[in-house]
């Protein structure tokens, strides 16, 4: 090792990682929140929880059988997700943020996925996907009360319902139209919109903390990519790019960060979980269980913000390997 002087290449590439870093602040770096996601990494599904930077990963769920589709409350206390426990059919459970006080909520013969809670906490919207025993091929949303009361129908041919942040309006997917698209109809059942328009396979929506945008993805060439578009249908932007699947993505609680999970196409299938600023030009990864599947991430709403000055200077940028390697 010797010692002397520091190269004046060697200050330019620090002060050049430092202002990559702080120019993140807003997004990225700034986010000191955790994120919710489904992991498949021995036998079955679990809920686990992580830091937003990938650190300490935790099981909540801890059951033998597939706990999936995460969804963190508006207080980030508690957790919504499906398990096929007790039947084997898919239904609706809640859980503390911890993951404690694991209640079921929906019951009946048809699984249940996808569920969404409303921004005042007071009541969860979900999928009710077809029961294949008896021949049964509808597909629509149901809405419950957060204890488990008052299910009510909001929309026939829908599914993946994601709430606005006002509680006035529901995103969802439909097939209505002879493929699925984006849709939003008010949460009081009026007023049908189609977002989306000739796209393949539309999925996955998520309202921005503001209202204004819809995260989805849907299919270019040969793999499903993110999308954002504004909440009446304008100015779509498409914002991955790697020759990999790019699904389920949800926002930060600020807006600024979008979590999804990047998929491969081959055997053994892999998934994992990643970052990217709203503008889709940093990436980072967070997990990378080399056998595993992490889908279905969600940001606990409840976020801080920290000072750049207690974070590590890292290098962001665009993924430039193969997925798989």
């Amino acid at each position: 090792m010797r010692f002397g002087r520091t190269p004046v290449s060697c200050i330019g590439l620090t002060v050049m990682l430092l202002s990559v870093e702080l120019c993140l602040t807003g997004g990225l770096a700034a986010q000191k929140s955790r994120i919710v996601f489904a992991a498949l990494r021995f036998d079955n599904y679990e809920i686990y929880v992580m830091d937003a930077d990938g650190a300490n990963q935790e099981n909540l769920s801890n059951h033998p059988v597939d706990d999936t589709d995460p969804d963190w409350s508006p207080d980030g206390t508690k957790i919504a997700f499906v398990s096929d426990r007790n039947d084997g059919v898919y239904q609706v459970y809640v859980m503390d943020a911890d993951g404690s006080n694991q209640i079921r909520l929906t019951y009946g013969p048809r699984p249940k996925r996808d569920p969404d809670w409303s921004p005042d906490g007071g009541k969860i919207a979900f999928t009710v996907h077809p029961n294949l025993k008896d021949d049964d091929w509808s597909l629509h949303i149901d809405v419950i009360d957060a204890g488990g009361q008052n299910r009510e129908r909001f929309e026939d041919e829908a599914m993946q319902p994601s709430w606005s942040p006002d509680g006035g309006k529901i995103a969802f997917v439909s097939g209505r139209d002879g493929h699925s698209e984006i849709y939003v109809k008010g949460a009081d059942g009026q007023g049908l919109e189609r977002v989306t328009h000739g796209l393949l396979g539309a999925q996955s929506p998520s309202f921005s903390p503001d209202g204004r945008r819809i995260a989805y993805y849907s299919m270019n060439e040969e793999f499903h990519h993110i999308h954002v578009v504004e909440a009446d249908g304008n100015n779509g932007v498409r914002l991955t790019h790697n020759q990999a699947h790019h699904v389920d993505p949800a926002w930060s609680s600020d807006g600024g960060t979008i979590a999804y999970a990047i998929a491969n196409d081959k055997l053994p299938f892999k998934s994992r979980i990643h970052l990217m600023t709203a503008d889709g030009k940093h990436i980072k990864r967070l997990t990378n269980v080399r056998d595993g599947i992490d889908d279905h991430p969600d940001f606990n709403p409840v976020g801080l913000a920290v000072s750049p000055t207690s974070k590590t200077a890292t290098i962001w940028g665009r993924l430039k390997i193969p997925f798989g390697k």
